[in-house]
């Protein structure tokens, strides 16, 4: 493999790297509103992307419930958290309904790709900026890691019939940066826990793959330049996000330092 054929995708892949980093970056410091909506949007746009891998019979089907969902997540907003899980739930419920085949697999996906986003925003209102950057800086640190080592080391594949690409040498080296992630932000305690949500990041990457070689598709679409589309560059932010919203309902996360 050429060094071009190697490294060809790293500029696009940059370029559009920074721009999302500043826009997420603005409502990220802005929170409130402005997070909530932008939140609310991803998932609209995650959601299109799975229901165009998995209903290809509904060609109105990915739009409406990119639209519906976008909705749902940002009337969130304006409720008490009491009625989050069955206004998720609803346009999910209503997908299935006209749906004969992979049923199981677009709920699963759907529902937890929902409540992660929808934690995402709990997580910046109830635990504030630095809760929201480590994880994000987290997930970044393990895919650049990943990567980077993946790119310049190789070596054994890590999951090869569902993620052919990724190996051993850029998993390892992923948790390794997230570990170190978490102990800049918490202490040794968070290191631990961070290096387990990095693994669900991966997990949600290889999941991804999986359903887009079942769909026969290389990306889930084209919106971002280098990276494919939005599933593409935040499925790991999703089930890492998934993660820890049930770390923090059902244990809590430790306390961050002053």
């Amino acid at each position: 493999m050429t060094s071009q054929g190697k490294w060809g995708d790293l500029q696009a892949r940059v370029l559009s790297a920074v721009v999302m980093l500043a826009v997420g970056l603005v409502a990220l410091w802005q929170g409130g509103i402005l997070f909530h909506a932008l939140v609310a949007c991803v998932a609209g746009g995650m959601i299109w992307e799975l229901t165009r891998l998995i209903a290809h019979d509904k060609p109105s089907w990915p739009i409406q419930m990119g639209a519906v969902v976008t909705l749902a997540l940002f009337v969130l907003y304006f409720i008490p958290p009491f009625f989050a899980l069955p206004i998720l739930l609803a346009p999910v419920l209503v997908a299935l309904s006209g749906m004969t085949a992979d049923r199981l697999r677009y709920a699963l996906y759907a529902i937890g790709l929902l409540v992660a986003c929808f934690g995402l925003t709990v997580l910046r209102e109830q635990g504030g900026l630095e809760r929201v950057l480590w994880l994000i800086l987290l997930v970044v640190a393990t895919d650049i890691a990943g990567y980077f080592a993946g790119k310049m080391i190789g070596g054994p594949k890590f999951w090869p019939s569902l993620s052919p690409k990724k190996t051993w040498s850029g998993t390892s080296a992923g948790w390794v940066a997230a570990f170190v992630v978490g102990l800049i932000f918490g202490g040794f305690w968070l290191g631990l826990i961070s290096v387990a949500v990095s693994f669900a990041s991966q997990l949600g990457d290889i999941s991804e793959s999986a359903l887009k070689r079942r769909a026969g598709v290389k990306d889930s679409s084209n919106l971002l330049p280098g990276h494919g589309g939005l599933l593409d560059r935040f499925d790991g932010l999703v089930a890492a996000a998934l993660l820890v919203t049930l770390i923090s309902a059902f244990i809590g996360l430790p306390t961050l330092p002053n």
